[in-house]
């Protein structure tokens, strides 16, 4: 989403996302345990690369204002994927008389043999980016390398080094394919719905390999691909996996995914062409892509979280949580899983400082209980729940919730299972803030029904992501509580359910 004026859903927010004045600070919205930038817009995620202990994340960034504009390539790392050191701006928009090229979003990989010939040290990182230049309007991709660790890039002399002379042609995600010993591109044509793959033996000279699409959703623009290979849980069979976002249509912001094979040439969708395969239920989560060069078999993403119409300042834009991928076989077929990071979930205890509520087998007959016991206050906490409900029943939690002296509720967000539809659904009728009025409820049917529901709920200040039965679905979104909304209760209606297991973890002591 880093060029809001190329699309129709570029025009429908950029009323919301440029008259973005107000200068007033909004503290108590930035997240915690999330990604934001220290100051000004930010958006996609680019060039994420895992070097000797540490994530890069590059992202989008405006080097000067709170809203989109100059794009260029911010900087961060960390160890944790939770605090993060910001560095200062990798790639800069440049800008030669008349001549204006933006650095748009693309990938980073370590480039430990020397393919591309620019290497003087161990650590030589290429970036591959789009260069959107607005006064010829075009779109082509280029690439620069580094070898002080990412910190600054050195713009190929020859770029572009993919030029099709069209307006809209961007996104590139490389990474090394081994069995075929060369660097695999994908691109995506937005308007023609295609993703394209290209091989290099060295990062300069690139190939065109195929093509695939039009295939699922298609009622936007697609954008910000990544193809990706993935485990079957519980088997030893891999699928290949392509994702691209789409925004702009009637779902509003959306991701889509196809599993299939890809056999060094081209991708082929197990799936019919017009099966449509939902990544997350929310109305923010967008342009995400994997980190390259990760230990063992890990496969991790973070997918940006585009804002609601709430201002927010010094800072404009997040990341989700990094999420763990896998696939899974399901009645309806093989899908995709995301969970929380293992390298964020393992140190819970550790960043909540021991501070953990603990309860089981707490009774909800048709009533809403206190489970927070007046203990965590700031809206930064980690659920995880198991809930047991009886036919007819719906029953969840109600979370930033506040109400007045006579029990009215002002605040709450309200996360509940309907288990005879067998739908999770996350209703923000009464949540605060200014919010995108077409998004307040979302539902999401999950794939095997039972009278049993798994729930992960990521609160962050202003920040919701919830995932459902051990990954199977998740729902990204923003809220923003009042002053002292910060209780969490559990709730049943429609006939008695129980809390087999909760857990939270109170995060508010985290710093960045």
């Amino acid at each position: 989403m880093k060029r809001l004026l190329l699309c129709s859903f570029c025009f429908l927010l950029s009323a919301i996302l440029f008259a973005q004045d107000d200068t007033t600070s909004t503290s108590q919205w930035r997240p915690l345990y999330h990604f934001t930038p220290a100051k000004n817009w930010t958006n996609d995620p680019n060039g994420l690369l895992y070097v000797k202990g540490t994530y890069h994340l590059y992202n989008q960034q405006n080097p000067f204002e709170n809203h989109w504009g100059h794009m260029s390539w911010g900087h961060a790392t960390s160890t944790d994927l939770v605090h993060w050191k910001h560095l200062p701006i990798a790639i800069p928009e440049s800008i030669k008389g008349d001549d204006t090229t933006w650095i748009f979003s693309g990938s980073a990989v370590l480039d430990k043999n020397n393919t591309s010939g620019w290497c003087k040290t161990n650590d030589c990182i290429v970036a591959i980016y789009t260069g959107h230049q607005p006064h010829i309007r075009k779109e082509s991709q280029f690439v620069a390398y580094s070898n002080d660790g990412g910190m600054t890039f050195i713009n190929y002399d020859k770029n572009p080094v993919i030029d099709l002379n069209k307006h809209d042609f961007r996104d590139p995600n490389v990474f090394w394919y081994e069995p075929g010993k060369f660097w695999l591109m994908t691109v995506v044509l937005p308007a023609e719905h295609k993703a394209r793959f290209y091989s290099s033996p060295n990062l300069k000279d690139w190939t065109l390999l195929s093509e695939f699409g039009p295939q699922g959703y298609t009622g936007a623009y697609w954008e910000c691909p990544f193809l990706i290979q993935l485990p079957v849980e519980g088997t030893s069979e891999k699928k290949w996996v392509l994702v691209t976002s789409a925004a702009g249509g009637e779902r509003g912001v959306f991701e889509q995914y196809f599993v299939g094979d890809f056999d060094g040439k081209e991708f082929k969708n197990d799936n019919d062409s017009s099966k449509i395969l939902t990544l997350d239920y929310g109305d923010t989560y967008y342009a995400a892509i994997p980190w390259n060069n990760l230990p063992g078999n890990q496969k991790t993403y973070i997918g940006w979280m585009i804002p609601n119409p709430q201002p927010t300042y010094p800072w404009r834009g997040q990341m989700s949580v990094a999420r763990d991928l896998s696939l899974r076989q399901t009645k309806d077929g093989i899908r995709l899983i995301q969970k929380p990071s293992s390298v964020v979930e393992n140190e819970l205890n550790k960043l909540s400082n021991n501070k953990i509520t603990e309860l089981k087998n707490i009774a909800l007959n048709n009533a809403e209980t206190d489970v927070s016991k007046n203990k965590i206050k700031g809206n930064a906490y980690w659920i995880k729940a198991e809930l047991t409900l009886q036919p007819n029943a719906t029953a969840g939690f109600k979370i930033a919730q506040k109400k007045d002296v006579n029990g009215k509720v002002i605040n709450e967000i309200v996360i509940g299972y309907d288990v005879s539809t067998h739908q999770l659904f996350v209703d923000r009728t009464n949540s605060g803030g200014k919010l995108n009025e077409k998004a307040l409820k979302r539902t999401i049917d999950l794939s095997d029904a039972s009278d049993k529901i798994q729930l992960e709920i990521l609160l962050d200040k202003s920040s919701l992501e919830v995932f459902a039965n051990n990954g199977e679905a998740a729902l990204t979104t923003y809220i923003y509580p009042d002053e002292g909304a910060d209780n969490i209760a559990a709730y049943s209606s429609n006939g008695n359910a129980t809390i087999d297991n909760l857990k939270i973890w109170d995060l508010s002591s985290v710093k960045q």
